[in-house]
């Protein structure tokens, strides 16, 4: 276990702001280590009461209630979502064969967000490969809300938070958590625009606590409120991940072996025995694994967009092992070349660092976003200076 001390001083290296990270161990929450700031203009330290926009990791929360339905025989796992919520793409009839557990493993077919590049439709058939889909679980989300007659985060306040004693915790933003919640950060620690959801997304709108995911990750360990078909069936592999990146909506050509699958709301890692989920809403960034083998879990918050780049360190400050799930997101490290370099220009000034710069192999890119770094943290000179170097080679940007 890393000290106070270490893991504060790895998020300001990474200018983070704050994290939380609660450490669950023989069904039991052991720890909650906070350390950081709520934010560049809001001081107070983070506590274990700090709510925390957490992005994806909504998805295994709003499955466990899905599976609780499908328990209760309100919905089935294999029946065609069409039935439940006719037409909801009448110009692609293949939508309305995505069933429930195509949703919840991401092998729907649909982008991940509909946009310009991608509009929402489906681009294999559903079943036939891996492709991570935020609408996926939109679509089900609009399913559920017409058969359940509820809005769903009066649906999970209901099944999840309320019976796990997530008391802070809601898939819409609560006036109660005005008085103590993180601010969202850029890559470089400067305050970003926030959000406060008003309207639930069954893919990223939950806010909560690292105390209240501990007690949601407690509860996956037991199998509570799932019966035992249920709680071993969305821990097990319902589809592989056969590619680099999150979303693959062509024809995957070269598979790889990536150490991942899917099950029912969660991410795999077979080989390990253990279960994963993500967050990434751009300014905060987070991430939950779990064994049930071992009976241990963590859940991991920060209010910054470099979150993950300290991830895979603040992870093994709770549990050793290695990660595929981390190695298949592959998020630039805290230790990758382009942040060293940064780090060091900080700390000593462009000139200085210089020549380490110019052989590290960078693409143009990443020296780019050095000088944007060095900007944030008020050395506009060194930032100048760099620019007009990579001017003199040429660019002209």
């Amino acid at each position: 276990m890393r000290r106070a001390d270490e893991l504060q001083q790895l998020i300001e290296e990474a200018s983070v702001p704050g994290m939380a990270a609660a450490f669950v161990d023989a069904g039991r929450l052991r720890e909650i280590a906070c350390c950081g700031y709520r934010g560049a203009d809001a001081p107070e330290a983070i506590d274990e009461n700090t709510v925390f926009a957490a992005a994806s990791l909504t998805k295994p929360v709003f499955a466990h209630a899905v599976l609780q339905l499908v328990d209760r025989g309100r919905l089935a796992l294999d029946t065609p979502l069409g039935e439940y919520l006719p037409n909801y793409l009448p110009r692609d009839p293949r939508a309305s064969t995505i069933t429930a557990r195509h949703a919840l493993s991401h092998s729907g077919g649909f982008p991940n967000w509909r946009s310009a590049d991608f509009p929402l439709r489906t681009y294999f058939q559903p079943g036939a490969q891996f492709s991570y889909s935020g609408e996926g679980y939109f679509y089900l989300q609009q399913a559920i809300e017409r058969v359940a007659g509820q809005k769903i985060h009066v649906l999970v306040d209901e099944l999840v938070f309320r019976p796990f004693g997530m008391t802070r915790s809601g898939l819409i933003w609560d006036f109660r958590f005005d008085g103590n919640h993180a601010y969202p950060h850029d890559a470089f620690g400067r305050p970003a625009l926030g959000y406060k959801p008003g309207e639930a997304n069954a893919a990223w709108s939950l806010q909560t606590t690292a105390g209240d995911f501990a007690r949601f990750l407690t509860a996956v360990l037991a199998g509570a409120r799932l019966t035992a078909a249920s709680a071993a069936a969305w821990l097990r592999p319902q589809i592989d991940v056969r590619h680099a990146g999150a979303q693959c909506l062509r024809p995957n050509e070269a598979p790889v072996d990536t150490g991942v699958a899917w099950g029912l709301g969660w991410g795999l890692e077979p080989e390990l025995g253990s279960f994963f989920q993500w967050g990434d809403n751009g300014t905060f960034h987070a991430f939950a694994t779990g064994s049930t083998v071992e009976g241990r879990a963590v859940a991991i918050f920060t209010n910054g967009a470099s979150g993950l780049s300290v991830m895979p360190k603040l992870v093994a400050a709770f549990m050793s092992g290695p990660r595929p799930s981390l190695a298949w997101l592959n998020y630039v490290d805290h230790d990758a070349p382009v942040r060293r370099m940064l780090r060091g220009a900080r700390a000593q000034g462009i000139k200085t660092v210089w020549p380490q710069i110019a052989t590290a192999g960078l693409e143009r890119d990443e020296l780019y976003w050095i000088a944007k770094g060095l900007d944030a943290a008020g050395c506009e000179d060194d930032a100048a200076w760099l620019r007009e170097q990579l001017n003199n080679q040429g660019d002209d940007k």
